[in-house]
């Protein structure tokens, strides 16, 4: 049975971009082309594929698709530097890479290493985010084809690298200390100052409070889905938080920020895992990776 890649390429398409339309734009080509491409492909496989809404999602059978077009986009990337006469043809434009990181890492390293490989490349990527924790799980599911994730372990059909450690302080305002904390770091003062946490997902706060106090306390929080935001709610006095060193260090050197339990840091040990399948065509993506992660984050000795 042959592969119809016009239909394929119309699938990852669409969950690429959200819609059928701005797949068709993407595509030079109609909606309702797009539509019946992959209503065929789905009734010669007999399963659905995409997820109509907005935005339009993959089924896991969708994303074994975009998984299988993503490693064509980047064949077809290499034939056509080799063979430039095919430019023409339909799908022969860049290629988008899906990847995902977690917030903290794109709020203070990840950034300067994607920014360095696009430059360099005439790749596209699609950043996603997730709890360092969770990111493995993009890659099982076909999802991305590299991610930053805590997991040491390979996810299956995929090659790892250390990264080095994220370190991240307790810091509040200098206000904030004043009126929770008149005594000192207590716990039951500390069971009655609000923390800032990112989501539920988020255990940081948590694991830190257990370094520190040796057992597991609860704590009021707020819940605040950005790294930048923890920063400035630090500053505001809104809560405690736990913010990467790189982000905290110029407000605890002017005072505008201290820590709670000074010197007592939190690391968390990042790792690249990157598909088998990608790694060797994406060698400058992890390459500008591991370059700017042993530069910013802690060594891992």
């Amino acid at each position: 049975m042959a592969v119809d890649y016009a239909a394929l390429r119309a699938v990852a398409t669409v969950v690429r971009t959200g819609s059928f339309e701005r797949a068709a734009a993407s595509l030079n080509v109609t909606p309702s082309a797009v539509s019946q491409r992959i209503k065929h492909l789905e009734e010669r496989l007999g399963a659905v594929l995409i997820e109509r809404g907005t935005p339009c999602t993959a089924t896991d059978k969708g994303l074994a698709l975009c998984r299988h077009m993503d490693r064509v986009g980047m064949l077809e990337k290499d034939l056509m530097e080799h063979l430039p006469e095919l430019s023409g043809a339909e799908g022969a434009g860049q290629v988008t890479l899906n990847v995902a990181t977690n917030a903290d890492s794109l709020g203070t390293w990840f950034l300067e290493a994607i920014a360095s490989f696009t430059k360099a490349t005439d790749y596209l990527v699609n950043v996603a985010i997730d709890d360092e924790d969770h990111t493995a799980d993009w890659l099982r599911r076909g999802r991305v084809l590299a991610a930053v994730t805590s997991l040491e372990r390979p996810v299956q059909g995929c090659r790892v690298t250390p990264l080095g450690a994220l370190r991240y302080q307790a810091t509040a305002s200098p206000d904030f200390v004043a009126r929770y904390f008149p005594d000192g770091l207590t716990e039951e003062a500390f069971q009655n100052a609000p923390a800032l946490t990112f989501n539920q997902k988020d255990r940081l706060q948590t694991v830190w409070a257990r370094e520190v106090f040796g057992q597991d306390l609860s704590f009021p929080t707020h819940w605040l889905p950005s790294t930048q935001s923890f920063l400035e709610g630090s500053l505001a006095g809104m809560g405690w938080a736990l913010n990467p060193v790189q982000l905290a260090r110029r407000d605890l050197e002017r005072g505008d920020l201290v820590e709670l339990a000074p010197g007592q840091m939190l690391e968390r040990r990042l790792f690249w895992q990157i598909n088998r399948l990608a790694a060797d065509q994406l060698h400058e993506l992890s390459r500008s990776i591991l370059t700017v992660a042993r530069r910013e984050l802690s060594s891992q000795a």
